[in-house]
Order: C-alpha cells, then structure tokens, then sequence
C-alpha cells in the first residue's frame, strides 16, 4: 500500500497534464479555423513584419560550400527592394521626364539656333573618321543599352499591360542579352572617345570669355571657342565619368559575387541605375543641341565637315587653326537648308 499510493498519485497527475494538452491544444487549434471550420492560413501564432522585426536576417541551411547561399532574408534586402520598386520608379521617371519638358520648353521659347551669317557654301573638315567612329559606336551602343535598361525599370509597369506575360517574357530576355553583350561595344567606345578626344577638352583661358559671352546663345555677343566650348568640355567629363561608374558597376552585376558581397551587389545596382538616368538625361540634352537646337551642328559628326561660317561663330579659335595650317576648304555639295 505504500508504494502503490504514490504511483497512483503519479499516475493521475500525468492524465491530468494529458487532458490539459489536448484542451489547450484544440483551443489553439480551434483558433486557426475560421467559423465555417474551414481552415484559416492568416490566424498564425506571429505575423510576417513581428517575426521580421524579431529576426531581421534569416538565414536556412545548405550543403553547398558557398553560405552566401543561405541567406533567405536580409535587412539590406528589403531597402533594395523599396528603392528598385518605389524610389527609382519615381526618381528616374521625374528626371528623364523633366528633361524632355525643359528641352521642349526650349525649343519654344529659344527656337533653333540659326548661322547668324547664312550658309557660306564652303565647308572645312571638323571630325575625321576614326573620331566620327568612335561617337557612333559610343552613341548606338548608349541608346542601345539606354533602351533595354530602361525596360528593367519601367518594363512591367509600361510594357507588360500592353503586350503581356508571354511577350515580355520573351522581349526582356533578348533585352538581357543585347544589353550585356553590347555594353563590351560601349566600353571600347568610351575608351576611344577619352584617348582621341581628352587633349581637346581641358580648361583653357578661352572658356571664361565663352561664358562671359553667354555661351553662344546669346545674339548680340560672339563666344569665343577652341575646338570644343566649355559646354562640350563639361559635356565629355560628365559622360566619361557616368561611362565609367555604368561601366564598372554593371560589371560587378554582369559577374555577381565575383569580387563582393551581397551588400556590394545591392550598391552596385544601385549607383547603376541612378548614374545610368542621369546619364540618360545629359544625353537627351546632347542630342537636342546637335539636332533641333542648333543649325549646322549635326553636320560636324553626321559628315565631319561644317559651314565655314559655322565654325566662325561657334568655333573661331579653332578655325583660325585650321586655316593656319592650310586645312583644306571645299565648296557645299548639298543645298542649304
């Protein structure tokens, strides 16, 4: 009687704690239902963002060697995935956008630069053909890259509801591709354009006298210019130094892991996106001085050769250069405009 008494006593503690499992167990259980008995996903013990907040990095379990593969969530991760969904939505869309409205005021408002003197009928040699070259091949590859670039960003916002799932499958895959391979074409552009070029754009005494004169835009003062202004000047160190930063950040991206981290890689999409729509709007600006903006300028890259009175109003010291060394001068082919 003795040892029975205090196992009877155990015995009926442990069915005790059985019962109070089970009822606790289908209370919490009865919890998760919803009140048709229909099982309810959303009644979880911690919510996603409390759990996050609670364990901010979570990290599984691998078998690979490499552990950065384990990690599932991250901090970092999350103000990425705000800035590329949010932030560079609106930022890019502002800035491209705003610059196209300026250009257009411009246009409006200024109307086209015109040769103040006419035509001359004569035209001397700007650009020869390896630069030409080198500007073209920089130029395709940019719009090129520009495109499919800006596809990744406003690509499902834009593209998607118009051609579908399918189709922009299909379309931003190819896009992945020619953006990578051509962005090698870009590179030895930009290499080229700053060996030929570099020597012509450094700061010279001229390129105060230029700004003191308005810069060309203004009528009634000529702006003195070598063979580049202060504008083209700030014009090739801005693109050479966003060629560079799109060129070295894309890189890193083109070969993930390869010489950073995950927090690297997030940098460095990051500083590629926003240098590429800045870029992206020095180059509308570009355009539209050497096209709409200004008679005769399109001419120097289209054919290297331009109106003699062109060079005198935009480039007087470089001409007088020219005519120095006894630079060949030849009679207009085509009608003037």
């Amino acid at each position: 009687m003795t040892i029975a008494g205090p196992l009877l006593a155990r015995l009926r503690a442990l069915i005790v704690m059985a019962l109070l499992v089970v009822v606790m167990s289908g209370s919490a259980f009865a919890q998760k239902l919803n009140p048709d008995g229909s099982p309810n996903p959303e009644a979880s013990a911690l919510h996603e963002q409390t759990l996050l907040k609670m364990f901010p990095r979570a990290e599984g379990r691998i078998d690979i060697p490499d552990t950065r593969a384990a990690v599932l969530i991250q901090p970092m991760g999350r103000t990425w995935d705000y800035f590329h969904e949010v932030l560079l939505h609106w930022g890019a869309a502002i800035v491209i956008l705003g610059t196209i409205v300026l250009l257009a005021l411009a246009y409006f408002v200024m109307g086209r630069l015109r040769i103040e003197g006419g035509r001359s009928g004569l035209k001397i040699v700007r650009f020869k053909t390896i630069e030409r070259f080198s500007h073209w091949l920089t130029a395709v590859s940019f719009v090129i890259l520009g495109l499919t670039g800006l596809n990744v960003t406003f690509g499902k916002l834009l593209l998607l509801p118009v051609i579908g799932p399918q189709a922009f499958s299909d379309v931003s895959q190819i896009a992945k591709y020619v953006h990578n391979f051509v962005s090698f074409a870009f590179v030895v552009g930009l290499i080229l354009i700053a060996v030929i070029f570099i020597k012509d754009n450094f700061p010279a005494k001229v390129d105060i006298e230029w700004v003191k004169k308005g810069g060309g835009f203004i009528k009634s003062k000529h702006a003195p210019a070598g063979k580049f202004n202060l504008g083209e000047k700030a014009v090739f160190w801005l693109s050479l130094a966003a060629g560079v930063a799109v060129s070295v950040s894309g890189y890193l991206l083109l070969f993930p892991f390869s010489a950073t981290n995950i927090a690297g890689m997030q940098l460095a999409q990051a500083v590629h996106a926003v240098v590429a729509v800045f870029f992206v709007a020095l180059i509308l600006a570009h355009i539209y001085i050497g096209t709409l903006g200004m008679e005769g300028a399109f001419e120097a890259m289209g054919t290297g050769e331009v109106d003699l009175n062109w060079a005198k109003e935009h480039h007087d010291q470089w001409l007088a250069q020219q005519l120095a060394k006894n630079s060949p001068i030849q009679p207009t082919a085509t009608p003037a405009e």
